[in-house]
């Protein structure tokens, strides 16, 4: 089987040949959904188990009716004269037809559980509402389909010019249905079906043409930004990532999902509720797609792809800086700087990256107190002249003092191991400082100590991870899914390609054919250069969850150290 680079077009199949998009792509078509309007005449009580008097029930598909289920039911109680009154209804009738206990059942049975079937009623609530509750009082399992009320659908497709009122009795009179409504179920449920076929109708020209649509027709949404949904057709059905384009053919947004088509859909929908995004939505022109092998590569490509266009309406649109790093100067009496950048050759000395200067300057400023290396800016000759003198800091245990000293060794070997990772020190030191402020209730003190130092051990975790991928040739992973194996191929800590092998006998060949096809990546020069950070921590924690197998093997283990500082857990109030 041959894998799927990252790049690779949207519309071709892994072996490479240019497939057309079928209408299967498109979603469920209405005219192939099976629509069961349903209606019931009760007792006029609150709904229960022993309420409904009669259920009437027609099946259509394509607006053809295929099947109808009508019965009275007898709800073990006598029937009040108003409902008779108005339904024809009597105790009489329903004293020899079935309980709803049996009932029930075979309704539900006619209604089924397709996902492409949907219960339809005229004010849904109350009828829907009463079979939920006899359904819940006989411990019975609800069909799991789609419900739809004619009502909402009617207020958005028939005006108020139209119509004086919204009653299935009026309704039908408005539009001429063949079936009048008559208060008896089989009777409401025909008009209502009819009902529906002409609100269907209506709907066509509105870009209601799939069961997608017909989801979220009641919400509220623009008409300009509903009539957009086509700019969805002909996307994959598949992981990958898409982009919303402007008038000017600039990307205004990049995002991702394991359905491509599903997911764009929405955005013309209310399942949509940003207001920045719903002004992105009535922007856009078109909507381009990459599909991609694998969930984990549609999730890299959307990071490259902000990178690489700056999308105005993304979160992560701003390119930040270079993420800073902490190290100690080469001069004769070293000091801590943070840095935007940290040679390749130099990371075992270096702590970083950080995701901001901020907390850079936190864990600078922590360590810089555990240490005690000097905070001076300017350069100290390597001995110290006979008239030197120490500032107060040296009297307030807080630096080496090499200016006078000139032996600042110890200093710099307990920022050294920092540095290259190992906390243990610098957090006992500070929980004990953490511990003698509670006891003076220096509260404010201590929350900024504990914050400069979950800059510092969060760091230090991140440093180890990223090291673990970034100073790796090459890593080849499999992980099992539910349709197989999902393969990936990391040069120096970046997704150079992925595919699905179908069975674990097809792992190492597609896994080899893979590794033949994909990129090559030079040794990056400067420390985890070879792809953005967050690419590495996602690449990262995929590699490392539950199931997945390394391919190869690596000259270093692929794991963490006994004294790792993932170990250790600092809360930081949000």
């Amino acid at each position: 089987m041959a894998g799927r680079l990252i790049l690779e077009d949207a519309r071709r199949a892994p072996d490479g040949i240019d497939v057309q998009m079928s209408f299967d792509d498109l979603g469920t078509n209405l005219r192939d959904v099976t629509f069961v309007v349903v209606d019931l005449e009760t007792t006029g009580g609150r709904p229960g188990a022993e309420e409904i008097t009669e259920i009437g029930a027609v099946k259509s598909v394509g607006g053809t009716i295929v099947g109808e289920f009508a019965t009275l039911v007898n709800p073990n109680q006598p029937i009040p004269p108003y409902i008779t009154v108005l339904t024809g209804i009597t105790t009489a009738m329903v004293m020899a037809a079935p309980r709803i206990s049996r009932v029930l059942p075979a309704f539900f049975e006619f209604v089924g559980n397709s996902p492409d079937t949907v219960l339809v009623a005229h004010n849904a609530r109350f009828d829907i509402g009463h079979l939920k509750a006899a359904a819940a009082a006989l411990d019975l399992p609800f069909p799991r389909v789609m419900s739809l009320d004619t009502v909402q659908l009617a207020r958005r497709t028939i005006s108020k010019d139209e119509t004086p009122n919204y009653k299935l009795g009026t309704l039908s009179r408005v539009i001429g249905t063949e079936v009048t409504p008559t208060h008896r179920a089989l009777d409401d449920a025909k008009a209502t079906e009819e009902l529906l076929q002409f609100i269907l109708g209506r709907l066509g020209p509105l870009g209601v043409s799939h069961l997608e649509d017909l989801k979220t027709i009641t919400d509220a949404v623009p008409y300009r930004r509903r009539k957009k949904a086509h700019l969805a057709d002909g996307l994959p059905r598949t992981p990958g990532v898409y982009r919303f384009i402007g008038p000017s053919g600039e990307v205004l947004y990049v995002g991702t999902s394991v359905n491509v088509y599903k997911r764009v859909r929405q955005y013309f929908t209310a399942a949509e509720k940003r207001t920045r995004i719903g002004e992105m939505v009535d922007l856009s022109v078109r909507v381009d797609a990459t599909s991609t092998a694998t969930k984990l590569e549609a999730q890299v490509l959307e990071l490259r792809d902000i990178q690489t266009f700056d999308p105005p309406y993304n979160r992560r649109s701003k390119r930040p800086d270079k993420r800073p790093w902490l190290i100690l100067t080469k001069e004769p009496h070293p000091r801590l700087s943070i840095v935007r950048s940290v040679a390749a050759d130099d990371l075992p000395n270096a702590l970083g990256p950080f995701t901001t200067w901020k907390s850079a300057k936190k864990a600078k400023d922590l360590l810089e107190r555990v240490t005690q290396v000097r905070t001076c800016t300017p350069r100290l000759p390597l001995l110290p002249p006979p008239s030197a003198r120490a500032c107060s800091l040296l009297e307030m245990g807080r630096c080496s003092a090499p200016c006078v000293t000139g032996e600042p060794q110890e200093a710099l070997d307990r920022a050294g191991r920092v540095l290259s990772g190992l906390v243990d020190d610098a957090v006992s030191h500070t929980m004990a400082n953490l511990r003698l402020m509670a006891e003076r209730e220096e509260f404010e003190r201590a929350a900024d100590e504990r914050d400069r130092l979950a800059a510092l051990v969060t760091t230090a975790g991140r440093k180890e991870q990223l090291t673990l991928l970034s100073t790796n040739a090459e890593l080849r992973a499999a992980r099992p899914v539910d349709h197989g194996w999902e393969i990936i191929v990391v040069r120096w800590g970046r997704l150079v390609g992925s595919a699905v092998a179908p069975t674990i006998a097809d792992v190492l060949s597609t896994a080899n054919t893979l590794a033949a096809s994909s990129p090559a990546v030079d040794q990056p020069v400067l420390a985890c250069g070879a792809a953005p950070i967050e690419e590495m921590e996602i690449l990262y924690d995929w590699i490392c969850s539950s199931g997945t197998r390394l391919l190869t093997s690596p000259p270093e283990p692929f794991a963490v150290s006994r004294r790792s500082p993932q170990r250790f857990s600092i809360d930081v109030e949000r």
